[in-house]
């Protein structure tokens, strides 16, 4: 268990609880404050969104803390991103209720299954270039296989690790580079991170192929 942690969790209330608690969130402070800014606001916004995220945290003696301690099936810090978008769901739940019709699969999601389609498609069909995937214009049969394709993948990434799918999301969606990706999710270095997003790519158009997807291209 990292140390900022078991000193947390295994000191009692009080003074020091509080100094391991500031020694807690100065840790992981950088990781939390990028997750509050990817769900956009201004920094009134996004400071309210942190704060949001550190008290949730700390809430009955720790509770989510405890839990991931209990069980340890990811990183800390992988585990910490998750949880952390969970909250920042929950907060604009709380301020603005849930829109009509949405679901949990947000734009920022779509946004981010449009840019590894267009990736994957890429790779499967190297010799043609299709339009992007949010176009509402293009041949009927083009309109097909982007949306088998788009339906495939969804399933595809679904099947991943929650690992998988957050080191998707900071390279896709996020935009991060492999550097801090690599501070991130504590890989050892850039290069790892390089070498798990192939792995990753790899697998998801392998999983595409065993469905057919490429059999569909006009």
């Amino acid at each position: 268990m990292p140390r900022e942690l078991s000193d947390l969790l295994g000191t009692p209330d009080g003074p020091v609880r509080d100094e391991a608690w500031g020694a807690f969130v100065q840790h992981h402070s950088r990781l939390l404050l990028h997750v509050a800014r990817s769900f956009g606001g201004d920094h009134d916004a996004v400071m309210d969104r942190y704060a949001f995220i550190l008290e949730r945290l700390r809430c009955d003696d720790c509770r989510r803390l405890r839990s991931w301690a209990a069980e340890r099936r990811s990183k800390l810090t992988t585990w910490l991103v998750i949880v952390a978008q969970r909250l920042s769901l929950d907060q604009n739940r709380e301020r603005y209720g849930r829109p009509r019709g949405e679901n949990e699969e947000t734009a920022a999601t779509r946004a981010t299954r449009r840019r590894l389609a267009d990736l994957v498609a890429e790779e499967l069909d190297s010799d043609r270039r299709y339009p992007p995937t949010d176009s509402s214009e293009g041949h009927p049969e083009t309109t097909l296989r982007r949306a088998e394709l788009n339906g495939a993948l969804a399933r595809a990434v679904g099947a991943l690790s929650t690992t998988d799918q957050l080191l998707l999301t900071l390279r896709f969606r996020d935009g991060l580079s492999a550097a801090e990706i690599a501070r991130s999710m504590a890989f050892p270095s850039p290069f790892h991170v390089y070498r798990s997003l192939n792995r990753l790519l790899g697998g998801l158009r392998q999983a595409l192929r065993s469905r057919g997807v490429e059999d569909a291209a006009p």
